[in-house]
């Protein structure tokens, strides 16, 4: 038991850089408290003293913000985060070295005895606001983003992310420059975040952009003939964003439009 909870308090330290000294995670740190008073939950729970388990976990729900039925399995180093808000149903299963967030809900989706609840095996990681329901299995390493909803089963080292959930991979592809380029030229940049990865809507704007750069070649093409045959092709360039009428928020800018258009009638 005490070699569980040393190892409970040591691996704040690996998962939260604000963390700074034993007694200040012993003390101050919510997810520490539900993990350790679960463990007692569990234990009165396995030797059929269910309601004082029932109690003792309720009691930790008024301190904590987390709920965690006594007969859910936690394994060692189990680390959540803030906490407030998070909910773990009774057949649901922890493994080593998962980490969750505020907000997180292992929840079931029948009233049906039985396994109805999730499990995650060891190093899962499930971000902040995120759904894990029904008796599903998310394997060793896997992720899942925040606010994210997951029905399904999930594969060793997938990321997660969505409503309904989607996995999503890295992966490095030839055209990402191109892509990179055109997207900077149209004002498109969102691709900090999502550039090496398969999400079905990146992958659409990435075959959106793939043919406004294929558009811009053939474009190009055209204006060098047009030119080798004695006619006269004027250089537009693209308008800035806020030139049409956006401001910084994404928000109309009356001001901004009605300028844009008294240029173009002059």
């Amino acid at each position: 038991m005490f070699r569980r909870i040393r190892e409970d308090i040591l691996c704040v330290f690996d998962r939260d850089p604000a963390a700074r000294n034993v007694f200040d995670v012993l003390t101050t740190y919510p997810g520490l408290h539900a993990v350790m008073a679960h463990r007692v939950s569990h234990a009165l729970w396995g030797v059929g003293l269910k309601w004082l388990a029932r109690m003792n976990a309720t009691l930790s729900r008024w301190l904590t913000g987390i709920e965690i039925h006594p007969a859910a399995k936690i394994g060692n180093r189990v680390f959540i985060d803030h906490g407030m808000g998070v909910v773990v149903g009774e057949t649901a299963e922890i493994g080593d070295d998962c980490t969750l967030y505020h907000g997180v809900t292992l929840g079931g989706t029948s009233w049906r005895d039985g396994k109805r609840h999730p499990t995650l095996k060891k190093g899962v990681v499930v971000g902040a606001g995120a759904k894990v329901l029904g008796p599903i299995v998310l394997e060793e390493g896997c992720r899942v983003g925040s606010n994210a909803v997951v029905v399904k089963n999930v594969a060793a080292g997938h990321t997660v992310v969505g409503v309904p959930g989607r996995l999503v991979a890295k992966h490095a592809s030839k055209t990402d420059a191109k892509r990179q380029a055109i997207a900077k030229k149209i004002g498109f940049d969102a691709y900090g975040m999502s550039q090496d990865t398969t999400d079905p809507m990146v992958h659409a704007v990435n075959c959106m952009l793939d043919h406004i750069h294929a558009m811009d070649a053939k474009m190009a093409q055209m204006c060098q003939v047009i030119e080798q045959l004695g006619g006269t092709v004027a250089d537009i360039p693209l308008p800035e964003l806020d030139s049409c009428g956006i401001n910084e928020g994404g928000e109309k800018n009356p001001e901004n439009s009605e300028n844009t258009l008294m240029k173009s009638k002059d």
